[in-house]
């Protein structure tokens, strides 16, 4: 898949989750064969540039190239002025935030709620587009609810305005993260158009990635919910693409040094203290899927020295490697 002057190799992309998708866990994701991996969304308000919590969603040293971040906001003008900011911080790719169905969102008439207003969406990416020499990417949902369903229309205005390549989750935004997702939309939406389409929704495994892609005729597809606990999802979803076959499963050993590298970044991102309390959901996410995970989440998330949660969990892991645990224990992508 080629987004302007980049090649995204792999055709599995992690998608923009806030409070998920920061800058140890893209590089993580980016290691085990994200193609593309696009930031937590960066709200268009110039008030909060200088907020931590922005400063390190800025932050992208040590991103593997494109570096792609997700803008949000529903006036043109600042929208404009953030994309030229944020390709001033180093993005490589700027990506539009029409998706997102959050009501603290869709109150502000931005996210998914801009697709009810197909010519402020036009405006919007005409400036964007005409504001930076990067290309400019969109994540749409197929429209604002099932009666008004516009993914086409909205589409077809994207690529008019320049827009690079199209995201779209498979529901509306009145449908959230519920119900079927409706791959039939993504198929016609990638029928209208010339440039990458990317689909997204419950995608969870290699065989669903590969019935997804024939039947819409995307060009890659996105994984969110899928990755959490998992992000070596992207390698084996990626292998069997080309392969045709499941490559093996990750070893108990491989495990622990990830999770192990994703705690230290962890860490070294956000300090022991934030870094800890962060942490303890991506173990929970992890934890889901080895034996005895339970009673190590009860543990674990009783320290709050970052210390002392390294040692429980490399000591988890010795545990399991003692007892002779075979991972996966359950395969999540099975």
């Amino acid at each position: 898949m080629q987004i302007g002057p980049y090649a995204v190799c792999s055709p599995v992309v992690l998608a923009p989750m806030t409070g998920v998708s920061d800058r140890p866990f893209r590089r993580l994701c980016r290691r085990l064969g994200a193609g593309l991996a696009i930031s937590e969304m960066i709200i268009a308000d110039i008030r909060l540039r200088d907020s931590r919590k922005t400063r390190l969603r800025l932050d992208h040293a040590g991103d593997p190239e494109p570096r792609c971040v997700q803008i949000l906001g529903a006036d043109p003008r600042a929208m404009a002025e953030a994309a030229r900011w944020n390709v001033e911080q180093g993005a490589q790719l700027i990506d539009i935030n029409m998706g997102c169905p959050a009501k603290k969102v869709c109150g502000a008439q931005a996210g998914a709620a801009l697709l009810r207003d197909e010519t402020r969406v036009g405006r919007i990416l005409e400036a964007v587009v005409g504001a930076v020499p990067v290309p400019v990417t969109l994540k749409i949902r197929t429209g604002w609810d099932p009666a008004h369903r516009n993914g086409v229309a909205i589409a077809r205005i994207a690529e008019q305005a320049g827009v690079q390549a199209l995201t779209v989750h498979g529901r509306t935004r009145a449908c959230g993260f519920h119900g079927p997702v409706d791959y039939a939309s993504i198929h016609d939406i990638k029928c209208a158009l010339s440039i990458p389409v990317i689909a997204n929704g419950d995608i969870r495994s290699p065989e669903q990635a590969r019935s997804v892609l024939d039947y819409t005729g995307a060009d890659a597809v996105m994984i969110g919910r899928g990755a959490q606990g998992q992000p070596w999802i992207f390698h084996e979803i990626a292998h069997f693409l080309v392969a045709g076959e499941h490559r093996p499963p990750p070893t108990l050993a491989e495990i622990s040094e990830w999770v192990m590298d994703h705690l230290d970044s962890l860490y070294r991102c956000y300090g022991s203290t934030a870094g800890v309390r962060i942490a303890r959901k991506h173990l929970a996410w992890y934890s889901r899927f080895w034996p005895e995970g339970a009673s190590f989440r009860i543990q674990v998330n009783a320290v709050d020295q970052a210390c002392e949660q390294q040692r429980m969990t490399l000591a988890f892991f010795k545990h399991l490697a003692n007892q002779g645990s075979i991972w996966p224990h359950e395969h999540p992508t099975s």
